[in-house]
């Protein structure tokens, strides 16, 4: 049994590495004409420099998984600018897929909790589709389209489950077929449990991102051990390993919050049922120390017995 390890967006580890430098559409639209377009160019470039840098740092300690920020490009999506990002970075978009590429990153992206499917508003579900547009469009330019993965939760249940539940099949008919197979639905902490989703994705053939911190939040009827199989098997038809979101609780009277870094023994129940099943899977860190929580996880899972550390983010447990 094999554990990759990642984390999302921007190493802790780096001095002034954010990918996720904004302007806001008030501050835009208050600039001369001529000046709103180089400042898209220079915070794009900013962005896109250090996603570069990241990837690097991933390659450099050896970590195999790494979420992109859904925030690379500014105003991308709203609908008094909507810009072509494509064009002026083409050569670097195809930079940083190559880097993709040559080292084997598994890499994705994860729309905010604005993206919904739900909803029983014509204008929302449209602009879902305009935002898993855009997602997929800087996969395109990187030319890995069919190796990210994009990844979303349910939504909203407005009242009532089952009815969203049915709203959230009819809507999802509106997303280009393209962007469907690179889809993942993820459980809440809120809303829809493990069981929930793990149904829909059977319905509509995406892999099931499993959140174990959520599922502890929002348990439903059916045991780990029973649902963890069934997870697993929506990733078959993609040919990809499990992929599992990782954190802990910040505190009792915090539990949805995440905590800077990863409990080792609130993931022990977790590790056990992977380690039984002989399942190779991969952890995405979604502490708020991010890199620096990922790094130390790797360190405390290395120190169970039986467990070895075969690279800078990755483990074996025979």
């Amino acid at each position: 049994m094999k554990i990759r390890f990642g984390y999302v967006s921007q190493s802790m580890s780096l001095w002034d590495a954010s990918p996720s430098k904004t302007v806001t559409y008030t501050r835009f639209s208050q600039l001369p004409a001529d000046d709103r377009m180089e400042k898209l160019l220079t915070v794009t470039e900013a962005n896109l420099t250090n996603t570069e840098r990241m990837l690097h740092y991933n390659i450099g300690h050896q970590i195999g998984l790494y979420r992109f920020s859904s925030s690379i490009v500014p105003l991308a999506t709203h609908p008094e600018v909507r810009w072509d990002f494509v064009s002026p970075f083409r050569d670097r978009w195809r930079g940083i897929g190559e880097l993709v590429k040559e080292h084997r990153l598994r890499v994705s992206f994860h729309p905010n909790q604005f993206t919904l499917f739900t909803s029983p508003r014509d204008d929302v579900t449209k602009n879902a589709v305009i935002d898993m547009e855009y997602h997929y469009r800087m996969l395109e330019a990187m030319g890995i389209e069919k190796e990210g993965l994009i990844n979303i939760h349910i939504g909203g249940a407005y009242g009532n489950k089952e009815e969203s539940l049915k709203r959230f099949r009819v809507n999802l008919k509106s997303l280009p077929l393209d962007i469907k197979k690179i889809m993942t639905l993820e459980n809440d902490d809120k809303t829809y449990t493990t069981d929930e989703t793990l149904n829909i994705c059977q319905l509509e053939g995406v892999a099931n991102i499993f959140d174990y911190h959520h599922h502890m939040a929002n348990q439903g009827e059916a045991a780990l051990e029973q649902l963890l199989p069934e997870v697993f098997s929506t990733w078959e038809q993609r040919n990809l390993i499990p992929k599992i979101h990782i954190s802990s609780p910040k505190s009792p009277s915090a539990f949805r919050s995440h905590a800077d870094y990863v409990d080792v023994e609130f993931l022990q129940p977790l590790l056990e049922i992977l380690h039984s099943m002989k399942q190779d899977v991969d952890f995405m860190i979604e502490a708020k120390m991010k890199d620096l929580a990922m790094l130390k996880l790797v360190e405390d899972i290395s120190k169970i017995r039986g467990v070895k550390r075969i690279s800078g983010g990755a483990v074996e447990w025979k």
